[in-house]
Parts: structure tokens; C-alpha cells; sequence
């Protein structure tokens, strides 16, 4: 290439017009000049460009492969900053070797044979020892080639070995299990997993419906049971309040029957409180003292005495 340029450059300089002069020396030394200039000015050129395409920098969190014309791939894995190569002869390939995201949506059935809906995402890098390996192997978009289907079929073969109801009460379980497979599967291909996590779970609208109605059985049932308790709570306080009653009439009865005072000291009880809630009335009354049973002095006593005595004979 070098010849052909040179070459070129002495045609141009003979085509240029000659001097009025006459002597032909000085014509011949003016070409000579210009085709040594452009001598000059190329090997500048080619100095510039080589010296230019020598060297590349590595930017932090990358590493370099280098791919040689002659021998093919290097083994040598170039760190980050400045790098020397030989320009033309040799090419540089530049790896991101940063932890980056990929995520996946992909739909997968249960062991029940429930359709499940499960997002995976993945932090994913490349091994920086194995960057030869992986350029050889699978090239620079290595986690487009082989993600996708890694994360789709441990996805898969994972979820097929829940049932439905699990994918949701094991779910930290569910995600070790596809961390495991997925680093254990990812490996093989020199790509290092930092972590993977479920961000999505769903299923079918018929098994939602399913379960929504489940609950609302579940919850009326529960009701319905605390439903009966009350009203066996409830029977079980009439009883008692019943037998209560029962009991407190025949206690009644029986002082009566020992005591003849014991009614006299229960209308001395009602007249107290009849008398203060006539004092507190702002109304005028106009009522039989013994109608309120505010008679305390009178023979109304004896009359009920007498007329208790004569029905069922308790004070003889």
C-alpha cells in the first residue's frame, strides 16, 4: 500500500508545469522536492494512525479480549485502563463485566394443573476469567443467546412441582429452588448469577374466582357457627335467668310464709322510692295514699293480711 501511495505522489509531482525557466535541472529539482514532501507527509500520516490505534483504554468495571489477524484469539484478559495493541493486526473486544438485570414473564402450570403466571428477574455477569471463552463461544450479547431460555425452562420445571395454593405460602421456597437451578444451569455457560428473585405471581381468572368464592364459604361458615354459639349463649342465659326468677319467687314465698314483716319491710322499700320520684315530679298528684303505697300508717296491712289469710291460710 505504501508503494502504490508513493508511486501516486511521484506522478502528481511530474504532472506539475515546469518553469518558464529554460534550464531543466531546476525543473527536475522542484519534482524531486514535491515528491519528497509527499513522501514525508504520508509516512507522518501512517506514523499518526499507527501511533493513534496502539493503544485503548479499558473503562472501569470492563475487561478486555483482544483478537489477533494471525493467531486468533488471545488467552490474556486486559484489565481496566490504558492497553497497548498492534493497530490493524490486532482488534480489541470490550465486555461489561457489571452486574445487570434481565427479566422474564412466562406462563407455566402447577402440579395441580392450575395455569400460573410467574415473573422472574435475574442479576446476571459474566465470568472475567472466561471472557475468551464466552466471546468464542457465544459473543458479546451472550445473555440475550442463553437468559431467556435458561429462566424460562427452570421457571417451568420449578412450578410444576407446587400446587397452586403452595406457589403462594412457599413462596420463598419457590425462589430458592429457581436460584439453585438457575446458577446451577448458568454456570455451564461461564455466567455468574448474583441473585434471583419472583416479582410476579398470578393465576388464571377461574382459579381466582375459585378461590374468592372458597373464602367467602369459609367466612359464612365461620359466621354461621358463631351465629349458633350465640344463640346457645343466648338459651343458656334465659335459663339461668329463668331458674333465677323461679328461685327468687319461692325464696319470696317462703319469708313470707316464716316472716309476716318481710312485706311490711318490702313496702317500706317501695314506698321509699315511690316517694322520691313523686318529690322530683314537677306534676300535681291526686291519688289514693294507698294506690302508691305511701299508706305506711294506715290498716292497709292488716287488709292484706286479712285477704292472704283468708285465700291460702299462711299466717294461722
Amino acid at each position: 500500500m505504501a508503494d502504490k501511495v508513493k508511486e501516486a505522489m511521484q506522478r502528481l509531482a511530474q504532472n506539475i508545469p515546469k518553469g518558464s525557466m529554460p534550464s531543466g535541472g531546476s525543473g527536475g529539482g522542484a519534482a524531486a522536492a514535491a515528491a519528497k514532501a509527499a513522501t514525508a507527509l504520508f509516512s507522518a500520516g501512517v506514523l499518526g494512525y499507527g501511533a493513534y490505534n496502539s493503544i485503548y483504554t479499558v473503562p472501569g468495571g470492563h475487561r478486555a479480549v483482544v483478537f489477533n489477524r494471525i493467531t486468533g484469539m488471545k488467552s490474556t484478559v486486559y484489565g481496566e485502563g490504558l492497553n497497548i495493541n498492534i493497530p490493524w493486526f490486532e482488534r480489541p473486544e470490550i465486555y461489561d463485566i457489571r452486574t445487570r438485570p434481565c427479566n422474564l414473564q412466562t406462563l407455566s402450570g402447577s402440579k395441580d394443573l392450575q395455569m400460573v403466571t410467574i415473573g422472574v428477574r435475574v442479576l446476571h455477569r459474566p465470568n472475567p476469567s472466561s471472557l475468551v471463552t464466552i466471546y468464542q463461544t457465544l459473543g458479546k450479547n451472550y445473555d440475550e443467546r442463553i437468559l431467556p431460555s435458561l429462566m424460562n425452562e427452570c421457571a417451568k420445571a420449578i412450578v410444576a412441582r407446587y400446587n397452586a395454593n403452595e406457589l403462594l405460602t412457599k413462596r420463598d421456597l419457590v425462589s430458592a429452588d429457581i436460584k439453585r437451578e438457575l446458577i446451577r444451569r448458568a454456570l455451564v455457560f461461564n455466567v455468574q448469577l448474583e441473585d434471583v428473585a419472583i416479582t410476579h405471581l398470578s393465576f388464571s381468572p377461574e382459579y381466582s374466582r375459585a378461590v374468592e368464592a372458597k373464602q367467602v364459604a369459609q367466612q359464612d361458615a365461620e359466621r354461621a357457627k358463631y351465629i349458633v354459639i350465640g344463640a346457645q349463649q343466648e338459651k343458656q342465659t334465659i335459663i339461668t335467668k329463668a331458674r333465677g326468677e323461679a328461685e327468687s319467687a319461692t325464696l319470696i314465698g317462703q319469708s313470707v310464709r316464716k316472716n309476716p314483716g318481710f312485706m311490711k319491710l318490702r313496702r317500706i322499700d317501695a314506698a321509699r322510692d315511690i316517694a322520691d320520684i313523686v318529690s322530683k315530679s314537677g306534676n300535681k298528684i291526686y291519688l289514693n295514699a294507698d294506690s302508691l303505697l305511701l299508706n305506711l300508717l294506715g290498716d292497709a296491712d292488716e287488709k292484706f293480711e286479712k285477704s292472704v289469710q283468708k285465700k291460702n291460710g299462711w299466717f294461722k
